[in-house]
């Protein structure tokens, strides 16, 4: 009897009569209540562009719907941001605020903090830019119950450069291919990088690893070796494959470089090991491929003379087409991996700034 009357009285105090017949008692509205505005999350910039070693701003504030406060009093804030992989079910930790408290994870660690520009503001600034930052990350704001998320691509200036070492073509299973563009001051490139690159111009038949264990190849101009002349213009898809067995050349990209790159000026032409040594007695170490082609590209050097780098190629960048010198195109010439102790040609340095 006590549960029905309370029920009874409930229902008293939460019903109107009708608005267009209030004789019909029979007849109720019941109001329900929400728990209170919806929290809203916003990046106001989808792409923010930098460059490595630069500083950047993700931005990232947070609202409630229909109202301009940052949040209802009741409930601490909670800031993640994460960065997104190219496997969806995975997120990397970047960095966590709560209160007073602040963690920042991995090699994202002493480099990040928050904005923090007014009491909404949950905006990640990202100190010392590295290649591998690059990509797409997510802002997550949590009040009690509530969340939302937003999603800003970190894009960075710089070139893509297909790179195989000197067993030849198709020698790098994906590790492999991982480790030899780091060797060569690059990452391996993602597929958003190479088809930026493709648009660009780039244009490669051989097949090579991105980032997400893809095997792909940019055509600018199709021909026959190159999946058919009566084909379009594209970046070609291999797909997926073995990481460990499957084997190709890999895509590198890399970005400008705290540093002087330059072509040593020398009275006799140079073996490997002397090339290296007389680098050192400059006060300089041996370029990597990935080093010049930054110059090449970032800061258009323009060099006619073939010089050794650091993984025993040899090559020069043009950025002036000529007469002897990629009269058809701007590119960095490739002559081959000569023998290391009887060819004698330049080198190029790098000098990196303190």
């Amino acid at each position: 009897m006590k549960g029905l009357l309370f029920l009874v009285l409930i229902s008293v105090c939460w019903a109107e009569p009708h608005p267009d017949n209030s004789s019909l008692e029979h007849e109720r509205i019941v109001h329900i209540q929400e728990n209170g505005p919806r929290l809203l999350v916003v990046a106001e910039q989808a792409k923010i562009f930098s460059h490595r070693g630069g500083n950047v701003t993700l931005p990232c504030k947070f609202y409630h719907e229909h109202t301009s406060t940052a949040g209802s009093g009741t409930h601490k804030i909670r800031v993640k941001w994460t960065k997104l992989t190219y496997d969806y079910l995975k997120e990397v930790d970047v960095f966590v605020a709560m209160g007073h408290h602040r963690k920042s994870y991995g090699n994202y660690h002493g480099r990040v903090f928050l904005r923090e520009s007014s009491e909404n503001d949950a905006s990640l600034v990202i100190t010392n830019i590295k290649l591998e930052d690059y990509g797409r990350y997510k802002c997550e704001v949590i009040e009690g119950l509530e969340d939302d998320t937003a999603v800003v691509t970190l894009n960075l200036e710089g070139v893509v450069f297909p790179y195989s070492p000197r067993l030849g073509r198709y020698n790098l299973n994906f590790h492999e291919a991982e480790r030899a563009c780091l060797e060569q001051d690059s990452v391996i490139a993602s597929f958003d990088q190479l088809y930026d690159a493709w648009r660009s111009g780039l244009d490669w038949c051989n097949a090579g690893w991105l980032s997400d264990g893809s095997v792909q190849y940019p055509i600018t101009k199709p021909r026959e070796p190159c999946g058919g002349k009566n084909t379009v213009p594209g970046v070609r898809n291999y797909g997926f494959w073995d990481k460990d067995k499957s084997r190709y050349d890999v895509f590198c990209f890399t970005s400008n470089f705290n540093g002087r790159f330059y072509y040593l000026i020398h009275p006799t032409k140079l073996t490997y090991d002397e090339a290296v040594q007389a680098c050192l007695k400059d006060g300089a170490q041996i370029a990597k491929v990935g080093q010049i082609f930054a110059a090449w590209k970032l800061l258009g050097y323009d060099r006619c003379d073939a010089g050794w780098l650091a993984d025993g190629s040899v090559r020069y960048p043009i950025s002036r087409p000529r007469k002897r010198c990629s009269p058809s195109e701007a590119a960095v010439r490739f002559v081959g991996f000569p023998d290391k102790k009887h060819k004698l040609y330049g080198v190029y340095c790098f000098r990196a700034y303190n």
